[in-house]
């Protein structure tokens, strides 16, 4: 095993699921990250951890009601892409799934602002390292 693999191994694997909700003029809901947490006032696809014996369906219909009161289903998910992102001392997996249908207006809970803003514009945005992989295929099918 080369060192690099043997580095990579050692850190914890955290399984994050996020969502780009598209609204009727094909523009993405983008979220800032709230003072306190980790890569605050940062632009990410809302969603969150995956919890244990939790598929990601399941933990996105969740996180989208905690963090944005809004309402969906898992029928209404669909898988775009993928990062693979490591981190100083955790390694994350996080699946994409678009949304183009839910019930209720997003809200500001867990975050500090959110805005729709259309694909080709993202780049526009500081987001996490780990969001920037998800732009291209918004892009391609936006």
């Amino acid at each position: 095993m080369s060192e690099e693999a043997s580095n990579l191994s050692a850190k914890p694997m955290v399984l994050v699921v996020a969502c780009a909700l598209i609204d009727a003029d094909n523009r993405v809901l983008i979220a800032q990250r709230p003072e306190g947490k980790s890569m605050a006032g940062l632009w990410e696809f809302p969603g969150g951890k995956v919890e244990q014996g939790e598929v990601p369906e399941v933990a996105l219909v969740r996180e989208l009601k905690e963090e944005l009161g809004i309402e969906t289903k898992q029928a209404c998910l669909a898988p775009l892409s993928f990062a693979s992102h490591t981190y100083d001392d955790f390694h994350l997996l996080m699946p994409l799934y678009i949304c183009r249908r839910w019930w209720g207006m997003p809200e500001l809970i867990e975050h500090q602002a959110f805005k729709w803003v259309r694909a080709n514009r993202l780049h526009d945005y500081d987001m996490p390292e780990a969001d920037l992989p998800l732009i291209s295929p918004l892009i391609d099918i936006l």
